[in-house]
């Protein structure tokens, strides 16, 4: 492993985020254009030598966390082997395919490396990446809105409210660049097109609607277990930009649909328990606000019924996801609308929302969700009430 020197390639012993984040994050950018993959050499020293480690599973966890913690944005490609056990101690190489979707950001900063050296974009620099994107467009969120314009931005949501959370503050502080610059560096604005993209009139549109004709959600609660014989209780539409929606579905489902109440147990002590895990159900509703087909002319619909609640959104699994691997596997049909989620502080981790959901049911003492991966092109989720709460005839 004598001399290996390439901008293509990292070496470190370290596992670190604030070492591996912008590593993963320049080899993604590929400045250079060379639309070869990346690689980082985590136990190898300085010279491409084996540094004498002995690689732990508590490091390849850590290797494994520099996606699931959201701090790179948009996650690129990438792949870890196993460990290979050289003479002179334990090598993983981690794979990091360019991305389709550049700039890639650690920490709301873009890293890219120049010979030897890593550092912070420039404008110029951000601007080159910014273009180098526009013939790789894949995802429904990434693609122009040609019928839109700037003024169908709500531009001061997204300067005041979103941009802080987006970018790093002292490269904010300097930032004297046009709106539509602005916009263009987190995958709001299509520099080729000269028009807002899908992600940014989904999260930051004044209307919406006008443009994505099921971009909402419908929740209705019906009187009995099923649709059947039941009749309609309470009916709500949330619309608008998702910036906003997002966090008044949150807290509808905290105060209109989450109750508490005591329930004495074996030693006679009293103890508050839920109807539903709120934790659970917000995970799965923001997890369908995330995977779901904008394309759709259909809505999430929340249906809640004396004994469950059913989540429904259309697009089934997407593209590396598969029954046989889920909830396992990821894959983002709307990346950037994911990156969004993550910076507005709606998802805490990539891959997680689902074993996070199922935990927090466990602990309130409801049964497991359960998942309907058969109908194509919609995927529905049931949560079921704590038996306390569930009233028998």
């Amino acid at each position: 492993m004598s001399k290996m020197e390439s901008e293509r390639i990292e070496r470190t012993t370290s596992s670190r985020e604030d070492k591996l984040g912008p590593a993963v994050c320049y080899l993604a950018n590929d400045l250079g254009n060379s639309r070869e993959p990346g690689y980082i050499l985590y136990g190898v020293d300085d010279n491409g030598n084996p540094a004498g480690k002995t690689i732990t599973d508590q490091d390849i966890q850590n290797l494994g966390n520099i996606r699931a913690n959201g701090n790179v944005q948009p996650f690129p490609v990438v792949s870890i082997s196993p460990v290979f056990h050289l003479t002179g101690g334990d090598v993983v190489v981690m794979t990091v395919q360019p991305a389709d979707f550049p700039p890639v950001r650690h920490q709301s900063k873009i890293w890219i490396r120049v010979g030897s050296r890593k550092q912070t974009a420039s404008e110029q620099e951000e601007r080159m990446l910014i273009e180098k994107r526009a013939a790789q467009v894949r995802t429904f969120d990434e693609q122009p809105c040609i019928n839109a314009t700037l003024d169908d931005i709500a531009q001061d949501t997204f300067k005041l409210t979103y941009l802080p959370l987006a970018i790093d503050p002292d490269i904010l502080e300097k930032n004297k660049r046009p709106a539509m610059l602005q916009l263009a560096s987190v995958g709001f604005w299509d520099v080729g097109k000269n028009c807002p993209t899908n992600a940014a009139l989904l999260l930051v549109g004044i209307e919406p609607l006008r443009f994505f004709r099921g971009a909402y959600f419908q929740y209705v609660r019906f009187s009995g277990n099923s649709m059947e014989g039941s009749s309609i209780e309470e009916e709500k539409e949330f619309s608008g930009p998702l910036i906003t929606t997002l966090r008044t579905l949150d807290e509808f489902v905290r105060s209109q649909i989450v109750r508490s109440k005591p329930v004495r147990n074996g030693t006679f002590q009293e103890k508050q328990v839920s109807n539903y895990a709120p934790w659970a159900l917000r995970e799965l509703s923001m997890n369908a606000a995330m995977h779901r087909d904008y394309a759709s002319n259909a809505p999430v619909y929340i249906y809640e019924f004396a004994d469950h609640i059913e989540i429904q959104n259309p697009g089934g699994l997407y593209g590396n996801v598969t029954p046989e691997n889920f909830p396992g596997a990821s894959d983002y049909r709307n990346p950037i609308v994911a990156a969004a989620m993550k910076n507005l502080g709606f998802v805490n981790r990539f891959n997680f929302g689902i074993r996070e959901a199922q935990n927090a049911l466990a602990q309130n003492g409801n049964p497991p969700a359960e998942f309907d991966l058969s109908l194509g092109t919609k995927f529905l989720v049931k949560i079921f009430k704590h038996p306390s709460w569930i009233t028998t005839s």
